[in-house]
């Protein structure tokens, strides 16, 4: 089963701090628009999204179909697919968002200790 790139999205009180505080172990940003308060930055094949006021607590976070330099790979296991897949082996389901039969899509789930997991798929 493949997840897709993997990025850390991190809920800040302060975008223009935290920003700041990752440049200077060096992220770059690559993404994202700071006036509506989310920026993605990487280092290397590390990426992590910086959001504001945008939900609570941090999440851990797969694209389907992305590499980990945001680039659409040639083949990848679908977010339906990995939805059916989880709910087959009995894992629950927090929120979906799933249209269609290809193409962008989402669902979340949480680990056993409350850890949230998003699967977003964009391509």
């Amino acid at each position: 089963m493949e997840l897709g790139a993997f990025s850390v999205s991190l809920s800040v009180s302060n975008i223009e701090e935290s920003k700041a505080f990752y440049q200077k172990l060096g992220f770059e940003i690559v993404g994202g628009d700071q006036s509506q308060n989310w920026l993605i930055l990487r280092n290397g094949d590390h990426t992590i999204g910086l959001f504001q006021g945008m939900f609570e607590g941090n999440i851990m976070t797969f694209n389907p179909g992305w590499s980990s330099k945001c680039k659409p790979l040639e083949s990848y296991t679908d977010v339906r697919e990995l939805l059916k897949e989880f709910e087959a082996q009995g894992v629950d389901i927090i929120q979906e968002s799933i249209s269609g039969e290809s193409g962008p899509s989402s669902f979340s789930i949480k680990d056993p200790d409350g850890n949230s997991i998003l699967i977003d798929q964009h391509v």
